[in-house]
């Protein structure tokens, strides 16, 4: 465990693993545990990097609005801390936000691997979103909410690992106060001229992504200057559901990019 401060803001953040970093970056409101698969099984030949949004789990919570240039500041703030001059960025949905944000106005990002992500927040369905938001006290209203992060029938084929992911949700998730300035902080986000933003790129988008359109994903990629697109059989919250199909594209990605094997 260790944390780094941005502007008087507590930002908690862990690794695991040696070698080139991967940061990863959260969606809306969820903690840490939505990578836990993905990060488990690349811990090794990389370093990866796992932090909690201002507003969520460990990290301090200040009062929002949040924006994304904010938020992409907090990640050069605990890349730094972490003594990482370069990284390579994952980020779902607002994630991938911040990341491309990051790629634009700092100099460390090697790679930009962007899950669910649009460049333009007002292609986000706000009432998906809010959605997705739950009591952590509430189990119930935890589980049902999952029924629009995953496809249809996920939560109700998996009830062990659902329940797995409530226990997480309950304990690392964020209150509907951080919950909301996240949210504000992805729809209020336009990313402006995308052939700025130079940086090898693979977008993978769910085929059933209630919250950002899958079209959006593709609309990324097309105007990423080395952009890439990959689809996968998911919903908003590829890294959770299919975690096995991300990592597959994602090391073949890296491992192209790095030029070694992973």
């Amino acid at each position: 465990m260790a944390t780094a401060t941005n502007d008087g803001v507590e930002l908690y953040y862990d690794t695991a693993g040696e070698g080139p970093t991967v940061a990863f970056v959260n969606p809306v409101g969820y903690g840490a545990w939505c990578w836990s698969w993905l990060a488990d099984a690349l811990a090794g030949p990389v370093e990866t990097l796992v932090w909690d949004l201002r507003g969520t789990g460990r990290s301090d919570a200040p009062a929002g609005p949040y924006d994304v240039p904010t938020l992409a500041d907090d990640l050069d703030a605990v890349l730094a801390d972490n003594g990482s001059r370069t990284a390579h960025l994952v980020g779902a949905g607002l994630g991938g936000m911040v990341a491309l944000e990051h790629a634009r106005e700092y100099a460390r990002a090697g790679t930009l691997t962007l899950l669910g992500t649009t460049a333009d927040g007002s292609r986000v369905d706000r009432d998906a979103l809010d959605a997705l938001a739950a009591p952590r006290d509430d189990p119930d209203a935890l589980r049902d909410s999952l029924r629009g992060a995953f496809a249809p029938g996920v939560v109700d084929d998996h009830p062990e690992i659902v329940d797995r992911i409530v226990a997480w949700r309950g304990e690392d998730d964020a209150d509907r106060d951080g919950w909301d300035a996240q949210t504000g902080a992805m729809t209020g986000f336009d990313a402006g001229p995308l052939y700025e933003v130079t940086t090898p790129a693979l977008v993978c988008h769910g085929r059933a992504d209630g919250v950002v359109p899958f079209e959006a994903g593709q609309a990324l990629a097309d105007e990423l200057p080395r952009g890439e697109f990959e689809a996968i059989d998911a919903g908003h919250l590829l890294a959770a559901e299919e975690p096995a199909a991300v990592e597959d594209a994602l090391t073949a990605f890296l491992a192209d990019q790095l030029d070694t094997p992973l």
